[in-house]
């Protein structure tokens, strides 16, 4: 228990930034200072989150920083607490918070107080999800960040907004009230919603199987999983430069998250019997993905594909339940979320000097941006697996811990991994290498120092991750240890139940 609601404070304090911002005016000095305002807010945040990292004891698997006030009568309470397996994207978001608002600096011209606004309370609604402690509360930020998205999207996205903004809505609610209708089922069966107490409560294992399902639903659309994977390159063509960052680095966490917070501690059996089916999934999500991405004529297309591949590995790491599968998809998504950030803002980057996705606009950005060039080479590396940078060390645990359960789908993922060097290296040269033959890019100019700033520290991450995973593995290994244990100390009837009836 700590002396002063730190959790609380991280959580709400971009709403009280927002709140500032809807003050100030809409002239010039009031787009001014409603950027300045949201940066600083966002970098208070981050660097309180820091301390939460620096007070957080990696060798306890408990959670920490535990907050809990009466709520909705006595079952439902407002309940905070933070693990290994949360910390990590507590610290991501709020990290790529400042660099979302520094991406949109000039991009966003127009209602540019109501833009900042909007990403405020989705930062709000990100780290709650990540440190609801209570069902109900984190049904309300889990569903209440698709407000923000919805509005990010339609309002300030590209040609289709409207369309791509609808279809993103649609799809993770119609996923969601199956899970609203899981978690009403759980309250009447445990007589709870703490998620703790939860975690350690055998449900039938009738219920198990359909709240599974239930949960799965809403997790499957949020990640995406193939075949409910279609809205997000539709979402991320149409969304600005830091829409398609926080839409790729940490909303589409919250899926991987759901599955290592709910269908693993609190449905170990209908886990345990369902895993195939999400084997078959991730399988196909990583070959299929990627062979569609490599037709992709759109760059942010491409990349809004090779992450539903990606997710595809971390999926199949969860579901394996093995130390390895699980650390590196907690790992994976972490890296994801730095590589895919860091590639969508490389796209903006362009973008914004030519007002053009198309791959076939660009070639031979090398002459012109060498500092451009370098910093996309690192991170499309990082997208392939590369050993040395963080990306091949999520995807070889995730394969490691698949391969000690079913080899057939760990063979057939590492497939995906060719196939994702062919199309992530493709692009690169079409981009970058060849002749500087169309006259648009003869006055191209190199990275600004703006964006330097955002680029640089994602360049030092990507690399410093791949060659020291240990900082990120260690904040977690205490609480995927706990999970595998509850996970088959909770299967062990039912296994003694088959051997008896083998005999």
């Amino acid at each position: 228990m700590t002396s002063w609601p730190i959790l609380s404070v991280i959580v709400f304090l971009p709403l009280l930034g927002a709140l500032f911002i809807a003050t100030l005016g809409d002239d010039e000095a009031g787009m001014r200072n409603a950027r300045w305002a949201a940066l600083w807010t966002t970098l208070i945040t981050f660097a309180i989150s820091l301390i939460v990292l620096w007070r957080f004891d990696a060798s306890s698997a408990e959670f920490q920083f535990l907050e809990r006030r009466p709520w909705l009568g006595g079952a439902i309470t407002y309940s905070m607490g933070v693990d290994g397996i949360s910390l990590p994207f507590v610290i991501l978001t709020t990290a790529l918070m400042p660099i979302c608002i520094l991406a949109s600096w000039t991009a966003i011209q127009r209602l540019v107080r109501e833009y900042m606004i909007a990403f405020l309370v989705l930062e709000t609604l990100m780290v709650g999800t990540f440190c609801a402690l209570d069902l109900v509360l984190f049904y309300l930020f889990f569903e209440g960040g698709l407000i923000p998205m919805f509005l990010i999207i339609g309002v300030w996205g590209g040609p289709r907004r409207v369309y791509a903004s609808f279809k993103f809505f649609l799809y993770t609610l119609l996923g969601s009230v199956l899970m609203l209708l899981a978690i009403m089922a759980m309250y009447w069966q445990a007589g709870t919603t703490d998620i703790p107490t939860l975690m350690h409560h055998a449900f039938p294992r009738s219920l198990q199987t359909w709240a599974w399902f239930a949960f799965l639903a809403s997790f499957a659309v949020k990640m995406p999983m193939w075949p409910v994977h279609t809205w997000l390159p539709d979402a991320h063509v149409e969304a600005p430069t830091a829409g398609s960052v926080i839409l790729a680095a940490i909303l589409l966490k919250m899926g991987g998250y759901g599955f290592l917070r709910f269908s693993l501690p609190m449905f170990p059996d209908a886990s345990q019997a369902l895993a195939p089916l999400i084997y078959a999934l991730s399988v196909v999500a990583i070959v299929y993905t990627a062979l569609v991405a490599l037709v992709q004529e759109d760059m942010k297309k491409l990349i809004a594909y090779s992450s539903v591949a990606h997710m595809g590995f971390v999926t199949m790491g969860i579901f394996a339940v093995t130390a390895q599968g699980i650390a590196g998809g907690i790992f994976l998504m972490i890296s994801h979320g730095i590589v895919s950030a860091a590639l969508f803002l490389c796209v903006g980057v362009v973008y914004d000097r030519m007002h053009t996705r198309e791959i076939a606009a660009y070639g031979g950005l090398v002459n012109r941006m060498p500092l451009y060039a370098f910093a996309f080479m690192v991170f499309t590396l990082a997208n392939v697996g590369l050993p040395g940078t963080s990306g091949f060390v999520g995807e070889f645990l995730a394969l490691i811990g698949t391969y000690r359960v079913n080899t057939w789908v760990a063979t057939l993922a590492t497939v995906g991994t060719i196939l994702s060097a062919a199309y992530a290296l493709w692009l690169y040269r079409k981009i970058i290498f060849g002749k500087l033959e169309k006259s648009s890019l003869a006055a191209i100019r190199d990275l600004g120092w703006r964006e330097m700033v955002v680029l640089a520290p994602l360049v030092i991450l990507t690399i410093l991750f791949g060659i020291c995973p240990k900082p990120v593995l260690d904040i977690s290994a205490a609480s995927v240890t706990q999970l595998m244990d509850s996970y088959q100390h909770a299967l062990a009837p039912v296994k003694s139940a088959m051997g008896e009836v083998k005999r």
